[in-house]
């Protein structure tokens, strides 16, 4: 139905309505235009945009949104421009090529969508400014900029301190801190031989 921005997300969104009438969001793959048929299920073919368990899927398809476990609605292969690569398959697991080269075996109910998520490229643009990072991760709900404990005002954080900004202060934590005072140092569980 419509191709969709969403700033909790990388990757652009599906907006797709099936003939029983249910809507879903999903990521929308490369080369997908509204309009476009999709379907979802064992009978499916292998095309652009379709959900099938990972038995149906043929060895060295690129996939995404890939679920853990069979039913959980997929977390692996979600961010903008990445794939991964159906390898091998046995009667009780299918191994697939992460994005980091990393392999990892799958149950063959588990299902992935056919394709490699839209929004390609988006790391290849600089960001040019503090500004745009800044408003970029607030879109996330990421705290930006990270400030260095030593940089801070000793009110606020016990490495703060400012007459000297010298990192050498090795200062092991209480045991028995509460959250919050425990940074840095912690003190070791136990000392001396066994």
């Amino acid at each position: 139905m419509d191709i969709i921005h969403c700033s909790g997300h990388s990757g652009p969104l599906a907006y797709m309505k099936y003939e029983d009438g249910e809507i879903s969001l999903s990521f929308a793959p490369e080369g997908i235009k509204v309009g476009d048929p999709v379907s979802s299920g064992p009978e499916s073919g292998v095309e652009i945009g379709n959900t099938l368990p990972l038995r149906s899927i043929p060895v060295g398809t690129l996939v995404y949104n890939i679920e853990s476990m069979p039913g959980d609605g997929g977390k692996f292969v979600r961010a903008s421009g990445t794939f991964a690569r159906v390898l091998t398959k046995t009667s009780n697991t299918i191994v697939i090529e992460l994005p980091s080269k990393k392999q990892k075996s799958f149950s063959p109910e588990c299902r992935a969508n056919v394709g490699v998520v839209a929004g390609g490229g988006r790391l290849e643009k600089p960001i040019l400014k503090a500004g745009r990072n800044f408003f970029k991760m607030k879109a996330k709900n990421k705290l930006w900029p990270s400030v260095s404990g030593s940089a801070q005002n000793a009110v606020d954080h016990p490495f703060g301190n400012s007459r000297t900004s010298r990192k050498s202060k090795a200062r092991p934590v209480p045991k028995n801190a509460p959250p919050g005072r425990k940074v840095g140092m912690l003190r070791p569980r136990r000392t001396g031989r066994k």
